[in-house]
């Protein structure tokens, strides 16, 4: 008898922190549903994003290529219509493929669908269930907007976005029929900021709610706007976690749940206008743009056949591995053209031979790259270079050198500390590795005498 495939389910969230989960030691209760799918699941606990900005890190997502090979290193760039993508595999596979949520990735200086319906050949190979904006932000406040369905017909709702959003995707699961295994995507907003408002906009109550928060370390200790903006901040988490608790309870009803991976993570963090002051910083930032911790570290849970056991797995791992990771869970092979890692083989100790880095491209606030290894995290930028105009550089110099033993928070920037020379060249080296994995030119990497 041919094993049935598995529904996957990715729950993807827009700007949250890892530590605003109970799973990853946030004491307020904001994540129940979560910190249950984690007890059953598994847990990724050092899981970081290979690009802070939100157009970028889908492309990413949705192909398995790096944005600078797709084009896509900077918001408002539309995804190539010739890329093969994670929903193009699914299909060929026999996969229902369905979206929920912002996309992001259909609009640029010539195709404008900002406020408009995304026509089929702009959605990425999703060719079925479609409610969906491409800058959910322009159509919707934290309460009330509109998305776009397959039809391209204007579908509002009314309440806390994520509620509404959240709506729509339960309409698609009381519509499944069954006959395909489902490849779901609900692609949340929240907590990402109301750009127009400039403010976290959670639901009401949620400054009461959430009036006894504790800061994280690093945005107690750099300032920023975090004390007037973070129960807010955390409302939206809650929020989020209250929808997953709907999701989880309709998959249940409809005997979905056991045969149905659920991988819940977020496209980046947020450092709360703590660094967006930096030196060097050759663009815009406001909540993101840099290779801090804030900023690249998310959430990683993954729950489902093949993800069971409660299993905290302490490994580096990038979230650019989750489209392979997906079309592994559908039994796909890729030939090669995607990058990362499966990460049931990292979940299940299959780690011989692994380099245990973290690589990421940082864009708009300035052409930056960095990786990070248990002990260091390092990074550079490109002089006279605008991040929101050039994806890469020939030369580039330090940026950034954390300890991560002596200072977990990284506080302390140790890129002219004369001590760190060393330390600083095999960075360097370790950087250039991955950025010719990433198909980029190699550059010259110019080192800061220390002082």
């Amino acid at each position: 008898m041919k094993e049935k495939r598995p529904n996957i389910l990715f729950y993807f969230t827009d700007q949250q922190r890892w530590d605003t989960a109970g799973c990853y030691g946030q004491p307020l209760e904001v994540t129940p549903n979560l910190d249950e799918l984690a007890k059953e699941g598994v847990v990724f606990e050092d899981a970081f994003t290979a690009q802070p900005v939100c157009g970028p890190c889908r492309a990413l997502f949705q192909t398995g290529r790096y944005p600078t090979e797709l084009g896509c290193f900077k918001n408002a760039v539309a995804l190539p219509l010739d890329v093969k993508t994670v929903a193009d595999y699914l299909n060929e596979a026999g996969y229902d493929t369905a979206y929920v949520g912002k996309w992001h990735l259909a609009s640029d200086d010539k195709n404008h669908y900002e406020t408009e319906a995304i026509p089929l050949e702009r959605r990425g190979g999703y060719r079925g269930f479609w409610r969906a904006a491409d800058v959910l932000e322009f159509t919707s406040h934290g309460y009330d907007g509109y998305v776009f369905d397959e039809n391209m017909q204007k579908r509002e709702f009314l309440g806390y976005r994520v509620d509404g959003l959240t709506d729509f995707a339960l309409e698609y699961l009381d519509s499944y029929q069954k006959e395909n295994p489902f490849f779901l995507t609900i692609s949340h907003i929240e907590p990402h900021h109301q750009n127009d408002r400039g403010h976290y906009e959670g639901p009401k109550g949620s400054k009461e709610e959430f009036k006894d928060f504790i800061l994280p370390k690093d945005l107690e200790s750099l300032g920023g706007n975090a004390k007037e903006e973070y129960p807010d901040y955390l409302g939206c988490c809650k929020r989020l976690d209250d929808n997953l608790g709907r999701i989880i309870k309709k998959l249940k009803e409809k005997g979905l749940y056991e045969n149905t991976i659920i991988i819940y993570a977020s496209d980046h963090g947020s450092h709360f206008q703590t660094r967006n002051q930096d030196e060097h910083k050759n663009g815009i930032d406001d909540y993101k743009r840099s290779c801090h911790s804030a900023c690249l570290r998310v959430p990683l849970v993954i729950e489902g056949p093949g993800y069971r056991g409660g299993k905290r797995v302490k490994e580096l791992v990038s979230t650019a591995s989750l489209p392979k990771t997906f079309l592994a869970m559908a039994g796909i092979e890729e030939k090669g053209e995607m990058i990362g890692e499966d990460l049931k083989k990292v979940a299940d100790g299959d780690v011989k031979g692994r380099v245990n880095e973290i690589f990421a491209q940082i864009s708009e606030s300035r052409v930056g790259r960095c990786v990070r290894t248990e002990k260091y995290l390092y990074s550079v930028y490109a002089p006279q270079k605008d991040g929101r105009m050039y994806a890469d550089s020939d030369i580039y110099e330090d940026d950034f050198l954390y300890d991560l033993e002596k200072d977990p928070y990284e506080l302390h920037n140790l890129i002219y500390d004369s001590g760190y020379e060393e330390v600083k060249k095999q960075m360097a080296e370790k950087l250039i590795y991955h950025m010719k994995l990433a198909k980029e030119k190699v550059p010259v990497i110019k080192h800061k005498n220390g002082r």
